[in-house]
């Protein structure tokens, strides 16, 4: 059988990613601060772009603007870039700006930062106070770097021995060094050699609360108050108090020199109320404003005395900012197009409250400003509103409903969890709501939701139930 070459032309139909729409896309799922880095970082790399400085005169704005343009009869070696196509739309919409504050120049960012001392550099701080035997110095440094972020030793003493080949009195002398050490209880092996610890140091070894933590605590833990009170042969009064004194130890003394650092977030969105109406305007302050220098545009005029390889290179660069600019003003023009459909739905919350918060899904936004779910879910990732309620990210907004038996709109899971906490804080806390009884007040209050359904949102609020909230020795 013959095998022969054949040509052939067939049309076919596929999406391919252009250069432009992977930047947007990019550009649209960052957060703030991230797009001012990426946006620094741009300018550091193309030197067709600038910063347009704001406090430039506008006499001074309109003779750049002016001498930038290239002439008509010079010879433009870059006339494949159509740069109208670039910004055809830009003035399609006027998207509302935050106006910019200028004021007295603030000291860098660096130069406001601290470093909070961690659990291990306080407690070696402390080790280097309290002793200069550089053995027992060694070992404590073994110690202290085998701690966990709770402030438990997760090493055996064998373990410590054989990092220095140490003797175990030696071991055992600094483990009870660093033990004394604040915060106290760290170092403990368990929960309750950690509280047992606390306990020493406030005077209380060899009371009942003592003997609670070494022999009982699962009573504790299990709310076993009457048992708890027959094995000490104690009356209700003096087990609750020595219940509080246990109540006041820290089970996780390592934690307040590991707490998260706090997070500050930068609003994208200003909600402003003007007459009766919720105004939408953007924050575009810190963010730097683009243009194309002035230099490389009349370098792209006068083209025709430039070498094939600076063209090559002017050209490329040109591409890029334009693309950029573009990119820049698509990803403004849909986080305010979100931003207002999210203030339409919302109005009744920024009005009345959490009680007020409608149900709202992604669908709904997407199909009010005509774009895809997933534009829409790019746009309020890691994406913040400013409102007089609070700063809010916009994915706070969005939340499945509850129905109502009254006939009126769904009610947001946000506002039922809320009704959920207010229930459960006003209950008497010697008789405890049920989740039964819970779901009783809340079908009387017109929703219609299950038990199991008040079980998740109870502990997605981190509220125990209601055998471990009562307050009872019966």
């Amino acid at each position: 059988m013959a095998l022969e070459q054949k040509l052939s032309v067939r049309m076919s139909q596929r999406l391919v990613m252009t250069p432009s729409l992977q930047q947007a896309i990019k550009l649209l799922q960052m957060s703030k601060l991230e797009l001012v880095e990426e946006v620094q970082q741009e300018l550091l790399e193309n030197p067709v772009l600038e910063e347009q400085i704001e406090t430039e005169a506008p006499a001074e704005r309109a003779e750049a603007e002016r001498t930038a343009e290239p002439t008509a009869e010079a010879t433009d070696a870059f006339g494949e870039i159509d740069y109208e196509s670039y910004f055809q739309d830009l003035d399609s919409s006027y998207v509302p700006r935050a106006p910019r504050e200028v004021g007295e120049e603030l000291p860098s960012f660096e130069a406001t930062l601290t470093n909070t001392p961690s659990l291990a550099d306080h407690l070696l701080w402390q080790l280097g106070m309290a002793t200069s035997d550089e053995t027992l110095e060694q070992i404590g440094r073994a110690i202290i770097g085998n701690l966990d972020e709770d402030g438990y030793l997760r090493a055996t003493m064998q373990e410590i021995q054989r990092l220095g080949e140490f003797p175990r009195e030696r071991v055992e002398e600094a483990l009870r060094l660093v033990q004394g050490f604040d915060p106290i209880g760290v170092a403990a092996h368990d929960l309750v050699e950690c509280l047992c610890l606390q306990l020493q140091h406030l005077g209380q070894a060899g009371t009942p609360a003592e003997t609670i933590v070494r022999c009982h605590l699962d009573k504790l833990q299990n709310r076993r108050f009457k048992e708890l009170a027959e094995a000490l042969t104690l009356d209700p009064e003096d087990l609750q108090a020595e219940i509080e004194i246990i109540r006041g130890l820290d089970p996780r003394p390592g934690q307040k020199y590991n707490a998260e650092k706090s997070s500050y977030v930068v609003p994208d969105v200003y909600v402003v109320r003007i007459d009766d109406e919720y105004q939408v305007m953007l924050n575009e302050d810190g963010l730097p404003r683009l243009r194309i220098s002035p230099v490389y545009r009349r370098m792209a005029s006068r083209g025709a005395e430039a070498s094939a390889d600076a063209k090559e290179y002017v050209r490329n660069k040109l591409r890029s900012a334009f693309r950029l600019i573009k990119s820049l003003e698509e990803r403004q023009r849909t986080i305010y197009k979100v931003a207002r459909s999210i203030v339409k739905f919302q109005g009744a919350f920024l009005d009345f409250g959490i009680e007020r918060l409608r149900p709202l899904v992604l669908k709904d936004v997407a199909d009010d400003i005509g774009m895809h779910e997933s534009t829409v879910s790019r746009v309020v990732n890691n994406k913040y509103m400013h409102t007089h309620r609070g700063v809010y990210e916009m994915r706070f907004f969005f939340h499945s409903g509850i129905s109502s038996t009254r006939g009126e709109a769904d009610v947001s899971s946000l506002t039922v969890k809320d009704k959920i906490r207010r229930i459960i804080s006003a209950e008497d806390p010697r008789h405890p709501l049920s989740d039964s009884a819970i779901v009783d007040l809340l079908t009387a209050d017109g929703l219609q939701i299950a038990r199991r359904t008040v079980a998740k949102y109870r502990e997605e609020l981190k509220i125990p139930s209601s055998s471990s909230r009562r307050q009872s020795f019966s």
